[in-house]
């Protein structure tokens, strides 16, 4: 029942997009070329709404069991809500913080909520007044971070169905049904919805889908991961290492430019492959290829040992510091580890 029900998602979201295509037209949700953005073109919002009706459409043909359940999906209507204004009035900053906001304290008061952490040696740590407002941190985050990378023509829906497929992997190892369940549904979803919005695009997902795939994804990775031990807790972090690496660095590089966190700039993971040269397309793959490097780098880290975990940790960070510095995420001067690396080799 359940590949059957993953088929009819990914065909009803393929089948509605078009639908979805010619209403955002008629009432206006539509993306207006500018100096950030690749398009040239008007291009039609809301092709988050295939995405969602799709995942409402899994999930009630399957009815997973879950005690968040209705939590999850109260938040992901305040969330589309929020997205779906968005598209259509371009509401400010503040505006989709206070959404994301709600959304977020509903789900959390449905018991979504890192409670304590495992640590080596038995020690469990209880995070106590911490848990609420670093649950909520999660949860923003992660939303926001998928919202950054809908930047170019397939980006997000690609990378989220990476995330999900993989998050959905980890929950089968750890015999999790329900957020197996609900991650492959939003996958198929996600995978009916793409072939229109690959380059050359032919619908956005706009905020409603990137909002949607952002914040459902904080709580299913919360679901999937929490209450364990320290290094399983990074799991998720690890999945969502292209997304969280990109809102990162961005918040690093307004920093250093004492710039407000919410100004827009044209300095993202996609933008700085099409300076160096790329296609459009290419950059997209690329970015592909990063999000599954970060999966595999996961699935690794989970079935490792302690200290095959620590190797893992460390070859990311340097790995992603390093990207970061060839492409110049941060700043076209910012180098330290390549000049480090420059300065040993012209010792010798």
């Amino acid at each position: 029942m359940l590949y059957l029900t993953l088929v009819i998602c990914s065909l009803f979201s393929f089948v509605i997009t078009p639908k979805i295509k010619t209403l955002a037209i008629k009432i206006g949700a539509t993306d207006q070329p500018n100096h950030r953005k690749v398009h040239l073109s008007s291009m039609p919002r809301l092709g988050g709404l295939a995405i969602f009706f799709s995942t409402l459409l899994g999930l009630f043909i399957l009815k997973p069991i879950h005690p968040a359940l209705i939590s999850m999906l109260i938040g992901s209507f305040i969330i589309i809500l929020t997205g779906v204004l968005d598209d259509l009035y371009e509401i400010s900053a503040k505006y989709k913080l206070l959404g994301q906001l709600i959304a977020a304290i509903v789900v959390i008061y449905g018991g979504v909520i890192v409670k304590f952490i495992n640590l080596p040696l038995g020690i469990q740590l209880e995070l106590g007044l911490f848990s609420i407002p670093l649950t909520l941190l999660w949860i923003i985050v992660v939303t926001n971070a998928i919202n950054l990378i809908d930047g170019l023509d397939g980006l997000a829906a690609g990378i989220s169905s990476i995330v999900l497929f993989t998050i959905s992997i980890m929950a089968m190892i750890n015999g999790n049904e329900f957020v197996m369940t609900v991650s492959l549904i939003i996958l198929a979803s996600t995978l009916g919805f793409l072939p229109f919005n690959f380059h050359p695009a032919k619908i956005f997902m706009g905020d409603t889908g990137a909002l949607f795939l952002g914040f459902i994804i904080s709580v299913i990775s919360l679901l999937g991961f929490k209450n364990i031990t320290l290094f399983s807790l990074l799991v998720p972090i690890i999945i969502l290492g292209v997304p969280l690496s990109d809102t990162f660095f961005a918040i690093v590089r307004r920093l250093i430019k004492r710039q407000p966190l919410s100004t827009p700039d044209k300095s993202h993971f996609h933008h700085c492959l099409i300076r160096l040269g790329f296609s459009h397309q290419s950059s997209v793959l690329l970015m592909y290829l990063l999000s599954t490097i970060f999966a595999v780098a996961a699935l690794i880290f989970e079935q490792t040992t302690l200290w095959g975990s620590y190797l893992v940790i460390i070859t990311l960070i340097l790995f992603t510091e390093i990207l970061v510095e060839v492409i110049g995420l941060v700043d076209k001067d910012y180098k330290p580890i390549l000049n480090l690396i420059r300065k040993v080799l012209n010792t010798r």
